[in-house]
């Protein structure tokens, strides 16, 4: 079961960072530093004018919500979510739990259109919807990622990119809903995420595609951790990507950039949704560094694998698992 870690929410560590806040508008070679030291330090970024239009992200998140609104039975029949479909609380095939329900899809088209039709009582118009989000958002990682490629001065600045334009890549879009905690909350300061209170929604973790980006409502509870047992509330911004390294970034970067971990808490008195887009390659694509992120100074830390065998290792342990590191190569390599 996923649950906080022993110490209660209302003394762990929560620390107050100026998260990075990149404009995508700016300067393009000093977007690329900006973005790199982001990676480096963090693991994750904020992105504005980043160019996804606010009417395919208003029509998505409406359809999102209105899902989340129906009657429990409705949305019974697009699950159970294994992986794809609704799915409540259960998080994954190991026994991890969150307070939370979702709705999770693969982002191919044909896939979207056949799944739509237990989930909307319109699915042409559903299909449609988060298909535009999905083209949108796919074209924004992959400007960030020829962006990191330029700023880690690889020469061929399509070495991350392409994993994720691939037709037969392995993305996924997924839909968190966090219902608020039922509590009395008028001796409540509801502005602040960590009240002792609110519950792991969705426990700690890394995300082990290439990239992800996400959107939330105007409700906080995203968390990140750069340090074991401190935690950085992330503001929310509805003018705004998060933009967060998965482990396939850190594998290709050659552990330049870290995989960060994160969590979300629920809200007190508020619901929460968020939109997340998991970039990921096809089941045989063969992740390995670039050689201009290898030097005899930096040796290649992990072997060679294929996504399809870093998933099968994702699936087979529990959430907060490490993965990464059964793949990383014995010193005497």
């Amino acid at each position: 079961m996923v649950v906080p870690s022993p110490t209660p929410l209302s003394t762990e560590k929560v620390r107050a960072v100026d998260l990075p806040i990149i404009d995508l508008s700016a300067q393009r070679s000093e977007v690329s530093k900006l973005i790199v030291k982001a990676c480096d330090k963090f693991g994750f970024l904020k992105v504005i004018n980043h160019g996804v239009p606010n009417h395919i992200i208003a029509k998505l998140e409406h359809e999102g919500l209105s899902f989340f609104a129906k009657p429990v039975p409705e949305k019974l029949r697009a699950g159970p979510a294994n992986p794809f479909g609704y799915g409540c609380k259960t998080i994954g095939l190991n026994g991890d739990m969150g307070e939370l329900e979702y709705l999770t899809l693969n982002t191919n088209p044909l896939s979207i259109a056949e799944r739509s039709k237990t989930i909307s009582d319109d699915p042409s118009k559903f299909s449609s919807i988060v298909s535009d989000y999905i083209e949108a958002v796919r074209g924004l990682g992959c400007e960030l990622l020829d962006l990191m490629a330029e700023g880690l001065l690889v020469t061929d600045t399509s070495v991350f990119s392409r994993l994720i334009r691939d037709v037969d890549g392995d993305s996924v879009l997924r839909l968190n809903h966090y219902p608020p905690v039922q509590v009395d909350c008028k001796d409540m300061d509801t502005s602040h995420p960590h009240d002792n209170r609110n519950k792991v929604g969705f426990g700690e973790h890394s995300d082990p595609q290439i990239l992800t980006l996400l959107r939330s409502n105007d409700v906080g509870g995203l968390q990140i951790s750069i340090e074991d047992g401190v935690w950085i509330p992330v503001t929310p911004d509805p003018n705004a990507f998060c933009v967060n390294v998965g482990d396939m970034l850190q594998a290709m970067t050659n552990g330049r950039f870290v995989s960060v971990r994160h969590r979300a808490l629920t809200n007190s008195c508020k619901s929460r949704m968020s939109v997340a887009f998991f970039g990921a390659p096809s089941l045989q694509t063969r992740i390995i560094a670039p050689p201009e992120l290898v030097t005899p100074n930096r040796l290649s830390l992990y072997r060679p694998f294929t996504w399809a065998e870093y998933k099968k290792a994702s699936y087979s342990l529990r959430l907060g698992d490490s993965r990464l590191e059964l793949f990383r190569k014995c010193i005497e390599d």
